[in-house]
């Protein structure tokens, strides 16, 4: 169990601490300092190297969960309240990273690669309000598995 739920944490540090230092600081300060084509060029590296990482979370925290939940508590009826809300919320934000991964940050790459700025820049706004509402249901997901056996009943 100890390793299940170390594999678990440190997966869901890298995906919404990735999130959280992206939306939060790398964001703000190069939409002030940098011009549209380095911006995006640089978001498109960055997600670049994020996604595979986030790619790898997705699988170890489905295949962490999944884990303790059948091979520790019994089933999905063994666990608290706290415990569906988690994976309900968790595989929401995975649906809304995959449609990120396929969708806008596909046209972001294709607009980097053909110097379409405007198509960009509209690829990637549509990529900072699904990042920050991922984001928010991380963060939120984060306090459920931490305080949710005292907080959910």
């Amino acid at each position: 169990m100890a390793s299940a739920v170390l594999l678990h944490v440190i997966a869901v540090v890298i995906w919404v601490g990735g999130m959280f230092f992206a939306y939060m600081f790398l964001r703000p300060v190069a939409a002030t300092q940098l011009e549209p084509p380095v911006r995006l060029k640089l978001w498109a590296g960055v997600f670049g190297g994020f996604f595979p990482w986030v790619w790898a979370s997705v699988v170890a925290i489905l295949a962490t969960g999944f884990w303790m939940i059948f091979g520790f508590y019994g089933g999905m009826g063994g666990v608290g309240l706290y415990v569906h809300l988690m994976l309900g919320l968790g595989i929401l934000m995975m649906l809304i990273f995959f449609h990120v991964f396929f969708a806008p940050y596909g046209r972001l790459k294709r607009a980097v690669a053909a110097e379409d700025w405007p198509a960009g820049g509209k690829a990637l706004a549509q990529i900072r309000m699904l990042v920050g509402i991922n984001t928010l249901i991380g963060l939120a997901t984060i306090a459920i598995g931490a305080g949710g056996r005292w907080l959910v009943a």
